[in-house]
């Protein structure tokens, strides 16, 4: 194990009673490519802090093959979070950042105060508006959402950098949008190039239904698990240096369980979170469309935030994201 794998690993592990990892790509926690972006940096711009919660989530499989192969069809699962207010999601968003800074701060690295940093001209050019953002994600090639995305209220104007979020986007709204977004990150390039500082970007997904993505459907049953997590590959913090540009990308879930959110299905009756993990099972056949050859089905799913319990919860995770990010990247100087 290397250095750097050996130091995040240590980190989780000190975290390790509530971290889950699915489905990584590899065996470490954070994929890190440096590219020298904060080689000798002693302070950086934070520039975008952006955590989006996602609101609407729809996950699809076609069965084919064995027994099910014969119906054929699609499985839909359809969860939507409802009790979460503009309120609490800034809780959740400010208390993030200032973690993250914080954290910054132990590792030595000082940061640009935010009423200087976004006095200066183009950065004022690099941001799209006050926030928050809402947008259509592409999760994976069958899962798709509705998120929010939420910047500290510290941060006057909200900027997202090209390639922060996976938004579901085409045709002629793309093309503008991608135009647009050239524009901002060419100020963002000027900045960094003029006063030689680099600039810091971090986004965080948090997911609240935990479906095993992609594939989340089998015969014995589907499994919708009402914890919090920050969704991994999506969650990341990208460094824009001079000519250069560093990328720390969580691989692996982080996620907590409590008494943060209320389940009820399609059939009505609510479920606390503890009770949530458990298969569904039972009612899968129907929504397969056993017995009705090409048939899919739709299964909803309502979730309802506890109010106090899903700001802590949600905070949390985000804490516990920050470590793993933060410990990347002290490897880089």
């Amino acid at each position: 194990m290397s250095k750097v794998s050996g130091m995040l690993m240590a980190v989780v592990l000190s975290i390790g009673f509530v971290t889950q990892p699915v489905h990584a790509k590899n065996d470490e926690p954070l994929s890190i490519k440096d590219r020298g972006a904060m080689e000798g940096t002693t302070q950086v711009a934070v520039a975008a802090f952006n955590v989006g919660f996602i609101f609407e989530s729809t996950d699809q499989t076609k069965k084919t093959g064995g027994l099910m192969g014969a119906f054929g069809g699609v499985t839909k699962a359809k969860s939507t979070l409802v009790g979460v207010t503009p309120e609490m999601m800034q809780t959740v968003t400010d208390a993030a950042y200032t973690d993250f800074l914080a954290k910054l701060a132990a590792q030595g690295i000082a940061v640009v105060p935010a009423e200087t940093l976004f006095a200066n001209e183009d950065i004022q050019k690099a941001a799209d508006g006050t926030g928050p953002l809402e947008t259509k994600i592409q999760l994976e090639k069958k899962s798709s959402g509705v998120a929010t995305f939420v910047k500290p209220s510290a941060l006057p104007l909200q900027i997202t950098l090209q390639g922060d979020l996976a938004e579901k986007t085409g045709g002629f709204a793309s093309f503008g949008k991608g135009f647009a977004a050239g524009g901002r990150q060419a100020a963002i390039s000027r900045y960094v190039h003029n006063s030689g500082i680099p600039l810091v970007s971090v986004v965080y997904l948090i997911d609240f239904s935990d479906q095993k993505r992609p594939g989340a459907f089998s015969f014995g049953g589907l499994k919708v698990n009402a914890n919090l997590s920050v969704v991994p590959e999506y969650s990341k913090m990208t460094i824009v240096g001079g000519n250069k540009t560093d990328e720390l990308v969580l691989e692996q879930q982080v996620s907590i369980d409590g008494e943060f959110i209320e389940q009820a299905n399609a059939t009505g009756g609510t479920e606390k979170t503890a009770q949530a993990a458990a298969n569904i099972g039972g009612g899968l056949a129907a929504a397969a469309g056993v017995g009705l050859p090409m048939i899919g089905k739709t299964r909803k799913f309502e979730f309802a935030a506890k109010p106090g319990n899903y700001e802590q919860g949600a905070a949390k995770v985000a804490t516990l994201a920050n470590e793993i990010i933060v410990a990347g990247v002290a490897t880089l100087r």
